[in-house]
Formats: structure tokens, sequence, C-alpha cells
């Protein structure tokens, strides 16, 4: 991730998104940008890909290094699913076996990382 989002910023962009299910769409980029980045300060290293397309992959869990091609250790989902992981709305079980999530891979287990509490 390129630039750090301010705590001020990132939780604005959390609560535009709350008072509104269809937020704009930057609201939804900084706030899944913003998820993301808490993710990497709690759980950092290389082996597993978090990908929350099209706004975000960020690479967490300390493990084995990926450097080239497909990870083995991937999980993706959409913006809204991240969100509700990420703030404790959804549970982790929940997004998995509803489809909402797909993990694929060993380590790709969020359950003791999410929700993050921002």
């Amino acid at each position: 991730m390129a630039r750090a989002i301010s705590t001020e910023n990132g939780r604005a962009a959390l609560a535009a998104v709350a008072e509104a299910p269809a937020a704009d769409r930057a609201s939804l980029a900084t706030a899944v940008r913003y998820l993301l980045q808490l993710l990497v300060e709690k759980a950092p290293g290389n082996s597993v890909e978090v990908r929350v397309p099209p706004f975000g992959a960020v690479q967490v869990v300390e493990g084995p290094r990926h450097t080239r091609g497909t990870p083995p250790n991937v999980v993706e989902t959409d913006a809204e699913t991240w969100i509700a992981l990420a703030t404790g709305m959804q549970s982790w079980a929940d997004a998995v076996a509803s489809g909402r999530v797909i993990a694929s891979g060993t380590r790709a287990d969020l359950t003791g990382l999410v929700p993050l509490r921002p």
C-alpha cells in the first residue's frame, strides 16, 4: 500500500459507508484500504495475500515469503464483505460458508485476525 491513511480519514470513510450502504466510491475505497492497512499492522508478514478488488491487496501473516506467480495462500472478497468482516458485522465462518470469501491455502484463514475493531 502506497500511502498510509490517517485514523481520522479512515474512520470518516467507515462512518460514511455505515451511514449509506451505497456510499460513494471514494469513501468505499478509503474504508477498504484503511482496514487493509490495519490488518497489515496487526499481522505483518508475506505468507497470505488478501485481495479486495478493485480497491487493494496486501500480504500479511508471518511465514514463507511469496515472490512470483499466484500466491499459495489467498483470501479474496468484495468490499462490502471485507468491511463487514473487519468491523465484526459478519463472522469469518459465515462469510466463507456463504461463498462471500474465497480462501485457498493452508494459511488462508483470518479467523484470529478479524474483526479488527478500528
